[in-house]
């Protein structure tokens, strides 16, 4: 088969491998679509020391149960996507629930082999985690594949605590600051407003329906913000742009009583933040991290995509051949693209 495949920074290639072989207790599915994460492109021009070369990429796909030995659950024919970071089910956070934290976590793509291929095995350990979700009749497999970065900012919001009638500020308009935003108003967010200073970014925003747009570049954010809350602060702040400023200033944007949650990871020896942290004891502020997400985060996320009257569509802005990998890479790179979904060429 054709899998695009993961040999170390700067080496990744389309190349024909055996197809995977089914392991008993798993599933073989044949990928209808598997969507490019920043993460691919930051494995391809960085490195990755958790990824495992060689490897096939991808984390973000839907496919069709071609064989199934797991019972009848996931009989052959059955869409599918997945809670892609596999955790080992035994250690302290898997038994609470917070497989997302387990210190084994196997993720596809880079323990596993990935979506970017015509083929993925599902392993019995992610079968037996409920790492499988089925899609219901009706969802088209490109939107699926956004059941994974979707659930992420589901776990934003939850562990923020976006609630009915709240403000939500979302720091950054990138993909996944889109999708945090929409995140928040299915959770029943009255106000969501985006902040970015790419004006390019900002402006593919209005696509969304978000409520304000806002470049801080050019527009005093504390004041709008104010404005916006009736003068008190966002009830939430989510910062999705990966840079330790907006971190920073997400604290003097919040209500007394608000949260802040850091979604964005910085850089290896460039994360260290310097705040006020006044602001957080006497604002009684709550500040909380948001890293990947459960089983149960995407099994909201596929309740939200089967879903008509939200936009989530709108984010697959390219759709390109699974050999066509670089053409994702470099119109990521170049700001053009949202999410670029890779579908291998049907013989």
């Amino acid at each position: 088969m054709l899998a695009v495949v993961y040999h170390g920074k700067g080496d990744v290639r389309a190349e024909s491998i055996p197809a995977p072989v089914c392991e008993d207790g798993g599933l073989l599915v044949e990928v209808e679509a598997c969507a490019v994460c920043g993460s691919d492109l930051k494995a391809f021009r960085s490195g990755n020391p958790r990824m495992r070369p060689p490897v096939v990429m991808g984390h973000e796909f839907c496919g069709v149960v071609v064989e199934s030995r797991a019972g009848s659950d996931f009989a052959p024919g059955t869409r599918v996507v997945m809670a892609t970071s596999v955790a080992c089910g035994m250690c302290a956070y898997c038994q609470r629930g917070w497989r997302n934290l387990c210190p084994d976590v196997r993720p596809m793509g880079f323990a596993y082999d990935g979506g970017m291929a015509e083929y993925v095995a599902i392993p019995a350990l992610a079968v037996r985690g409920g790492h499988v979700i089925r899609v219901p009749e009706g969802v088209d497999a490109s939107r699926a594949a956004l059941a994974e970065p979707l659930s992420c900012a589901v776990n934003a919001c939850l562990n923020s605590g976006v609630s009915c009638g709240d403000t939500v500020l979302v720091m950054g308009a990138g993909p996944m600051g889109i999708l945090n935003g929409l995140a928040a108003r299915a959770s029943g967010a009255a106000k969501v407003i985006i902040s970015e200073t790419n004006p390019a970014r900002l402006a593919r925003c209005a696509a969304f329906g978000f409520d304000r747009l806002v470049d801080p570049a050019h527009e005093d954010l504390a004041r709008l913000v104010k404005d916006e809350s009736g003068g008190l602060g966002a009830d939430v702040v989510i910062v999705t742009a990966p840079a330790a400023q907006p971190q920073e200033q997400a604290l003097t944007l919040v209500r007394k009583r608000g949260t802040v949650c850091l979604f964005a990871s910085l850089p290896v020896g460039k994360s260290a933040l310097d705040i006020d942290s006044r602001l957080i004891h006497y604002g009684e502020l709550r500040v909380v991290g948001t890293s990947d997400s459960t089983p149960a985060h995407v099994t909201e996320a596929v309740r939200m995509l089967a879903r008509d009257n939200m936009p989530f569509g709108s984010l697959v802005t390219h759709t390109l051949p699974l050999e066509h990998f670089a053409q994702a890479f470099e119109l990521m790179e170049r700001g053009e693209a949202l999410r670029v979904i890779l579908k291998a060429t049907k013989k």
